[in-house]
């Protein structure tokens, strides 16, 4: 593991501290952040997310292509749905669910391209 470096000396910067308290999110939206890459933050959920990229699917697609239960599909996409990823729609007797907008698709394609970096 690397050493972190630090200052030599203890000098404050002002100006740039001030610019950056001036550009800071406040406390409600940086937790809220937080909150919603804890969401990313299980594989199962990713997961269903990569299978929504592709398609709008049910909870029995879902649960065969994860080879889950319902049960457990339906918990995490209740936890997706909550934090606004996911959307559903009812189609008779089936409820289909569907990426929330583009917004998921970019962040989870962001996240990509930074892991594969070299």
């Amino acid at each position: 593991m690397s050493k972190i470096e630090c200052c030599e000396t203890k000098e404050i910067h002002q100006d740039v501290l001030e610019m950056v308290k001036q550009k800071m999110p406040n406390e409600e939206d940086i937790y809220d952040l937080a909150e919603l890459y804890k969401v990313f933050g299980d594989s199962t959920r990713m997961k269903i997310l990569f299978v929504l990229f592709e398609a709008e699917v049910c909870v029995c697609d879902l649960a065969e292509t994860l080879q889950m239960t319902q049960s457990a599909i339906s918990h995490q996409l209740r936890i997706l749905k909550q934090n606004k990823l996911v959307k559903n729609r009812r189609d008779g007797k089936s409820i289909f669910y569907s990426l929330a907008d583009d917004h998921v698709r970019a962040i989870i394609n962001q996240g990509m391209e930074h892991i594969q970096e070299d």
